[in-house]
């Protein structure tokens, strides 16, 4: 990609983030929550909606968490620490083979960090202060994806950071990873299950995430800690033992 000035990556990089969120959430959003939110409404994992307060709070605050992503670009590709990265600049360089591997890192790299940054996050001491303003959707729309406080947002954007000094990457793969990074954030706050009746039975549902475990982790409060993954919750027994059970409720409501 063509080197840009500063203010031409600063508009470039919020324009591609506000767009990932508004995009992916909204479109979300105005299937599950207006086109056919009265067809669906018996499949909705918690049965009652947000109110518009918290749809505003959600955005206000997701919008508030994608400026700091910006900060974060620019310490990456425009301050002298970019000379340290492992960006590399075409394909060709280390094939589409690893093109596609790193994707898959990034996606593992992250569900780890996510994992034990969400588990500090819910200490007493950081609880009260940071994360309590993202617990404050008990009942997730997908516009709660980035509704974090600031210093909150500092961490998650840390991903970003510590993949480009981790791993070899082109910034195409780096954009792919932070779609499918929104995508599956969104539809873990979705509030509607999107995996078929029993998949959490099925070898490759026993270690995905699902929005049902999520939604859990916003009423509840505990467990539930993951991201794309239950590798972590399962191996460190922070699955919630009522999880089967929810999602088989829910299938029930859903019939297939």
């Amino acid at each position: 990609m063509k080197e840009l000035s500063f203010w031409d990556f600063i508009l470039f990089v919020s324009s591609a983030n506000l767009s990932r969120y508004f995009i992916i959430s909204g479109l979300f959003f105005g299937v599950y929550y207006g086109l056919f939110k009265n067809k669906w409404r018996e499949k909705k994992i918690q049965s009652r909606y947000p109110k518009n307060k918290d749809y505003r709070r959600e955005i206000m605050y997701s919008v508030l968490t994608l400026c700091i992503f910006v900060c974060f670009a620019l310490l990456i590709f425009k301050s002298p620490l970019s000379a340290f990265t492992q960006r590399y600049n075409t394909i060709d360089e280390m094939g589409w083979g690893y093109w596609w591997w790193s994707i898959i890192v990034m996606i593992f790299i992250h569900d780890t960090y996510f994992y034990w940054t969400h588990r500090a996050m819910h200490h007493p001491l950081v609880y009260r202060q940071v994360h309590w303003t993202h617990h404050k959707s008990t009942n997730p729309s997908p516009w709660a994806a980035f509704a974090f406080h600031p210093l909150e947002a500092v961490v998650e954007a840390g991903i970003v950071f510590l993949i480009a000094f981790l791993i070899p990457f082109h910034i195409s793969a780096l954009t792919v990873f932070l779609i499918f990074m929104t995508l599956y954030n969104a539809y873990g706050h979705l509030g509607f299950e999107l995996y078929p009746k029993n998949f959490y039975k099925t070898w490759i549902g026993r270690w995905l995430n699902t929005s049902v475990a999520h939604n859990q982790h916003h009423e509840k409060f505990k467990g539930n800690y993951g991201l794309y993954f239950l590798f972590w919750d399962r191996w460190m027994g922070t699955l919630r033992s009522d999880y089967a059970s929810q999602y088989d409720l829910i299938s029930q409501k859903r019939k297939i």
